[in-house]
């Protein structure tokens, strides 16, 4: 019998670890409501020095529940947020799971046209946005469903002295200034949402009873091979199912005093629940961070030493290096929990020696709430290898051209998954929600191995995922772009490994007779469509791309070739 018939991991959960849990009918607001009734004077936020506790920031969701109550939001209805993390970040969240409504996450960063389809998709009438990107959002009114923008200015939630700080006409503090907030015309800005003469005082605000583990809380837009962005729908019991479990792969979470930093960004599903909903559930501080700047991280561990801390790779190498260099300890960060790329045995090792804590590896996907298989943080953890399996899920090594098959233990086959934190579908696609599923499984779209006591290890991906620094880029999205350029014939955009883990964005292109290779111009092209960290870094000219027999790009062919090439 093979080790997925077994459950042959089973044997290294540690004692803290139950192999099955409890999830009851439990939603977000459950979560939200018993963590108020018994943490409401504990600190929930840390900005910049500012603090908030757990009372006084449930009365920010409740003015902003009525706010956006007064704007028409029901039951049901969806509310973009696009937003760096910060203090009205969370109020937001909470406040639209209050009203029964649904939250829509999108990077700050993006586009117009990077969240013009989205948009369209899921017909958002009300975006509270960051807002030095309400002119971007903007843009989008006439060609959406777009009505109301709510700019939130981050600097309001700042200690009172820097925000006097920041208004004083030096040039430094101007450049900081300008980076945090910017002009918003044509918006609603978030202090009039929670005004009293808004909504009232949201003293009348109660958790929406219809609410059920059922229902959708949260949708977050990812792409394919096709680059078609495709929102997953994470209903109240997949989020709450995977805090469950993570808080029992954890030793000792949330027995003691938690400070929660959240350097990754909340509209990522790693960044969401790995702090703004994890915290919430054990009475955790979120030490919030509107981007993930090594100076702002660093001061942080100075001031306000985090105890967790989600993140990737570069990330802790980054901390370490800044740790030695500047002579700063991060003694006291107790459980680091890493992804989206891979994890090397000199950062744990590096990691482990300046904080005294615990780093493990783990892997999901946004669509499994993201979380479904991790490194047991115990000395059964195992280098080169995501783990095992979280309580609750069945993870099996699939043959791809026979699904219903499983693979011999120790061999490659697609990663397919179920659990209770995977999630209901794609919003609007029925015909990509059936194909990503085969049966009650869950396609990964990511080869992997599955060894004979349980353990997991990646091979490649499917789909051709490329991950930069913890962001996740797919080649189709950026292709398309590229294909808008006259002087681009064809072009193939892969990864090219870093020595951190992570992947530099590349592009192969074919040019039409005649054009030169312009690398400045093809990046500054690129820049007016994508978010920075999907322009390729570098441009490789090919004079003919290798394609099969469909007269299809064989990206893999074409990485191999660069690697080649670049003597990797």
């Amino acid at each position: 019998m093979s080790a997925y018939e077994t459950k042959e991991w089973l044997q290294h959960y540690p004692e803290w670890t139950p192999h099955s849990l409890e999830y009851g009918d439990t939603t977000l607001l459950d979560v939200y409501d018993n963590n108020l009734a018994i943490n409401a004077d504990k600190p929930a936020t840390y900005f910049f020095g500012r603090s908030q506790t757990y009372g006084e920031l449930d009365k920010e969701v409740r003015k902003t529940a009525a706010g956006l109550r007064a704007l028409g939001v029901r039951p049901g209805d969806h509310v973009a947020i696009i937003l760096p993390n910060c203090p009205q970040h969370i109020a937001a969240f909470y406040a639209v799971l209050k009203l029964g409504a649904v939250v829509i996450e999108h990077n700050p960063l993006y586009t117009a046209h990077e969240l013009l389809e989205p948009f369209k998709d899921h017909g958002a009438r009300v975006a509270i946005v960051w807002d030095k990107a309400s002119p971007t959002v903007e843009q989008l009114r006439g060609q959406t469903q777009l009505e109301t923008i709510v700019s939130v200015n981050m600097i309001n939630a700042m200690p009172p002295l820097q925000r006097l700080a920041l208004r004083l006409p030096i040039p430094a503090l101007r450049k900081s200034r300008e980076s945090l907030s910017g002009a918003a015309p044509n918006t609603v800005p978030f202090e009039t949402l929670t005004s009293a003469a808004m909504g009232g005082d949201g003293d009348d605000v109660v958790s929406e009873p219809t609410v059920t583990k059922e229902s959708v809380a949260l949708i977050l837009y990812t792409s394919g091979t096709t680059g078609r962005p495709k929102g997953a729908q994470l209903t109240h019991g997949n989020l709450f199912s995977n805090l469950l479990q993570g808080k029992h792969w954890v030793p000792g979470l949330g027995d003691k005093p938690e400070r929660m930093l959240a350097a990754l960004p909340m509209f990522h599903a790693y960044g969401l629940t790995m702090v703004g909903t994890l915290s919430v559930f054990i009475g955790g501080e979120m030490v919030l961070l509107p981007t993930p700047r090594i100076d702002l991280i660093m001061n942080v561990m100075k001031k306000h030493t985090p105890t967790w801390l989600p993140g990737v790779p570069t990330l802790y190498e980054k901390i370490v290096d800044a740790s030695e260099k500047e002579g700063i300890p991060i003694k006291g960060v107790r459980n680091a929990f890493s992804g989206a790329s891979t994890l090397s045995q000199r950062t744990v090792e590096r990691w482990e020696k300046h904080t005294g804590g615990r780093l493990v590896e783990g892997y999901g996907l946004t669509e499994t709430s993201p979380i479904i298989v991790g490194n047991p943080m115990s000395d059964h953890r195992r280098q080169g290898y995501v783990g095992i399996p979280f309580p609750d899920t069945i993870v099996r090594i699939a043959n791809p051209e026979n699904l219903d098959e499983t693979m011999p233990d120790g061999s490659e086959g697609e990663v397919l998954v179920k659990g209770p934190q995977v999630f209901k579908g794609y919003l609007n696609q029925e015909e990509a929600t059936k194909n990503s599923f085969h049966g009650e499984w869950y396609r990964t779209g990511d080869v992997g191995v599955m060894e004979e006591d349980g353990f997991i290890r990646l091979v490649a991906r499917i789909k051709e995922v490329i991950i930069t620094g913890g962001f996740n880029v797919y080649p189709a999205e950026v292709e398309e772009v590229l294909a808008e350029h006259p002087d681009i014939e064809d072009s193939a955009v892969v990864g090219i490994p870093r020595e951190d883990g992570s992947e530099n964005v590349v592009a192969a292109i074919t040019l039409v007779e005649g054009a030169a290779l312009d690398p400045d111009g093809l990046k500054e092209f690129a820049r007016k469509n994508l978010t920075r960290y999907k322009v390729p870094r570098t441009f490789y000219h090919f004079e003919e791309m290798p394609r099969d027999q469909m007269g299809k790009i064989r990206r893999r062919e074409v990485q191999a070739e660069l690697l080649k090439k670049l003597g990797k």
